[in-house]
């Protein structure tokens, strides 16, 4: 599954690595298990949704603008 994020300045969503996923994650909520909120995303992406980790946006390609 790709997985595309968006940060609040852009205006397109781009292709993202797990390892890119996992910075942006550390960086938006460094008090939390990156590993495991990942886990979450991928699981909720999975099911078509979008995943908001504060100012971070995450979406799988396969799910429609």
């Amino acid at each position: 599954m790709q997985i595309l994020t968006r940060l609040p300045h852009e205006k397109q969503w781009s292709p993202t690595t797990k390892q890119e996923a996992l910075r942006l994650i550390s960086e938006e909520m460094p008090d939390t298990d990156p590993e495991g909120t990942l886990a979450y995303i991928l699981s909720q992406i999975a099911k078509g949704k979008s995943v908001t980790l504060g100012e971070c946006r995450f979406k799988s390609a396969k799910q429609k603008s």
